[in-house]
């Protein structure tokens, strides 16, 4: 999957997002990089909503490794770069990075499990939406 496009994601940090000294608190970057994974899989024309009751699917964070590199702060624009490391049967991996210009501060590898909607067992992932994936 190596050399497959990117998803870029653009995120302003807010108050909200950081501690009293204004750097951004740790768990934040999981929801900056959660949120990049929704909006891809919206761009690609799969919204939450509809993957559970078109397609009876959910997809779930497995697991993640993170490296954490230098901090992001309060009002910085950051950029959520995903791309597609690996396609399996029932998951997929990403890295993740999330980026101040041009410098890189967090990567993170994601294992992304497809489960069904109700049971919240394994399930393979949809055939149109690993091919959209693939090719994104």
């Amino acid at each position: 999957m190596a050399g497959s496009r990117t998803f870029d994601f653009s995120v302003r940090v807010y108050y909200e997002d950081t501690d009293a000294g204004g750097v951004v608190y740790h768990s934040q970057y999981l929801n900056f990089m959660e949120r990049a994974r929704t909006e891809w899989l919206r761009g690609l024309g799969f919204a939450q909503a509809a993957l559970r009751q078109d397609e009876q699917v959910l997809f779930v964070v497995h697991s993640m490794q993170i490296q954490f590199k230098k901090p992001a702060r309060l009002d910085d624009e950051l950029k959520i770069v995903s791309q597609v490391t690996e396609m399996r049967l029932g998951s997929f991996s990403c890295q993740q990075q999330i980026m101040r210009d041009e410098l890189v501060l967090l990567e993170a590898q994601v294992k992304v499990a497809c489960v069904d909607a109700d049971s919240f067992k394994p399930t393979g992932i949809p055939a149109r939406i690993k091919i959209a994936l693939e090719s994104s």
